[in-house]
């Protein structure tokens, strides 16, 4: 299984330095470094379920901008896990891990689940008592989940956003 290492801009490098002196070093509750696990492992799947599409049929829209977006999550928490003192997991997802697709569209109905899930894990964590940074990134993962990429997946399945905008997956 390999992993693939997660380049920062230096805008996220900022967030993190940022991040990591403003939370507090303290112990968190187990329930809460679970929560960072299991939303930190949804990120890694989720890239690889991605990368897979790409790997299979080539830069298609949406994954080739949703990919990046999961990165960016996994970003904001690795933050938090730095801020935290905490080591996080590695990323136990490849694309040989994940399902594979016989078209676009099927990839993208799968997409639209994964997003489902990805938002409704996150609001199960919602649920715990969070320190405002985690909270904070918790809430704009999802947000991002639920507005952009769950939207743009419903799209792609119905024959919009590949390629060029004109369909592109046998439609």
């Amino acid at each position: 299984m390999k992993s693939r290492a997660v380049s920062a801009s230096p805008a996220v490098l900022g967030l993190l330095l940022i991040l990591a002196s403003l939370a507090p070093v303290h112990a968190l509750d187990p329930a809460i470094v679970r929560a960072l696990e299991t939303t930190l492992d949804d990120e890694y799947k989720a890239e690889a379920l991605y990368a897979g599409v790409i790997a299979d049929f080539g830069e298609v829209r949406p994954f080739t901008r949703i990919i990046e977006a999961e990165r960016r999550h996994q970003q904001a928490l690795l933050a938090l896990f730095a801020a935290y003192g905490l080591e996080p997991p590695e990323n136990r997802w490849s694309v040989d891990d994940v399902p594979r697709f016989s078209s676009v569209e099927e990839a993208c109905d799968a997409g639209v689940q994964a997003e489902i899930d990805n938002a409704a894990l996150y609001e199960e964590h919602l649920a715990l008592e969070l320190p405002a940074d985690i909270c904070r990134v918790f809430e704009n993962n999802q947000w991002a989940s639920q507005h952009n990429h769950l939207m743009a997946f419903q799209s792609c399945g119905d024959g919009c956003g590949s390629g060029g905008g004109r369909g592109g997956h046998g439609r």
